[in-house]
């Protein structure tokens, strides 16, 4: 990112650039900034746009033929193509001789480092992969977006508010906005605020929910189980989550075990830094066994609720009860 941006300043822009990964407020973020650089203000003539894996790369290549009109480049923004996990080779080829009068700006999720397409675009242009970001940026851009508005808030705060709103930057963005105009007419951000309008992910529910089962605290086990229930989320999908959450457990735990540290767990893992590290505290609340016999468990529950026997909102109950008793024990 700190290249596009010496790009942008300094002008010397790449005929291929490609943003990928899985952070969207970043990607659109940095396609905005080319954008404006890569064309005039209002120039609309120049500029094309094409989303989804329907878009036809002989299209492309047509218009990247095409002199731009009364400007120095023709600017052409592709979106979610899937060009770069299926194989391309005609347009591949054609990127790395590509007229300097034409720029693609290509924005993806999943991109195969080793197509063609990745490696044309490396070869001829710039390449930035846009991930997750660690608790210390998230941290600090939120800080930046506050002292922006003239407000201020405790790093205690911002923190929390991480904890509950979680690490999407867009979703996060979402939530400042709301806490700007709740706290219209003061300065300080505060904890309070933070409580009474921001949204709590599902991903956090389900993450007390199990906090809440290994301390053996039924009933606030159950109290996040109904207020999930309360917004709709169906009970089948909540012990999907649930199990996929001590899934994730017992992998964190081996790894632990065989000596990886938070920052290895999330890339084995794929999850973030900061989720690396709540879930490397709660697995030590759990043995092996425990989390291998609650995951087992689940899938019995699962298969009474598919063959009629047990009602879904029952199983998913019977479920947490059994497993946030004082008395129970793994084998």
């Amino acid at each position: 990112m700190k290249n596009i941006n010496e790009h942008i300043k300094t002008g010397k822009l790449k005929k291929a650039y490609l943003l990928y990964g899985e952070e969207s407020y970043l990607k659109k973020q940095y396609r905005d900034k080319l954008k404006k650089a890569l064309l005039s203000e209002n120039d609309t003539v120049n500029y094309a746009y094409y989303e989804g894996k329907k878009t036809e790369p002989e299209q492309l290549i047509d218009l990247a033929e095409t002199l731009p009109f009364f400007a120095e480049r023709r600017l052409i923004v592709v979106e979610n193509s899937g060009f770069f996990k299926n194989a391309v080779p005609k347009f591949a080829d054609y990127i790395k001789t590509m007229p300097d009068t034409a720029c693609f700006l290509f924005v993806e999720d999943e991109v195969d480092k080793r197509g063609k397409m990745f490696k044309a675009v490396k070869d001829i242009g710039y390449i930035s992969e846009m991930g997750r970001q660690d608790e210390k940026t998230l941290l600090y851009w939120i800080a930046g977006q506050i002292k922006r508005e003239g407000k201020q808030i405790k790093e205690s705060a911002a923190r929390y508010l991480v904890s509950r709103a979680g690490t999407d930057m867009e979703l996060l963005e979402k939530e400042l906005e709301k806490l700007f105009a709740y706290t219209l007419g003061r300065t300080e951000i505060t904890l309070e605020d933070i409580e009474a309008v921001c949204t709590t992910q599902i991903s956090n529910k389900i993450f007390d929910m199990v906090e809440a089962v290994a301390l053996k605290q039924q009933k606030k086990a159950l109290d996040y189980y109904y207020d999930l229930l309360a917004l709709k989320e169906p009970p089948m999908r909540i012990l999907y989550l649930l199990a996929r959450q001590f899934r994730l457990l017992l992998e964190v735990k081996e790894l632990m075990k065989q000596g990886y540290d938070k920052s290895q767990i999330a890339k084995t893992a794929k999850l973030h830094p900061f989720v690396a590290g709540k879930y490397m505290r709660q697995c030590r609340d759990f043995s092996k066994g425990q989390l291998r016999s609650i995951m087992e468990e689940a899938a019995v529950y699962e298969e009474l609720v598919k063959t009629g026997r047990l009602n879904d909102r029952m199983s998913v109950e019977l479920f947490i009860v059994k497993y946030s008793l004082a008395c129970y024990d793994s084998k």
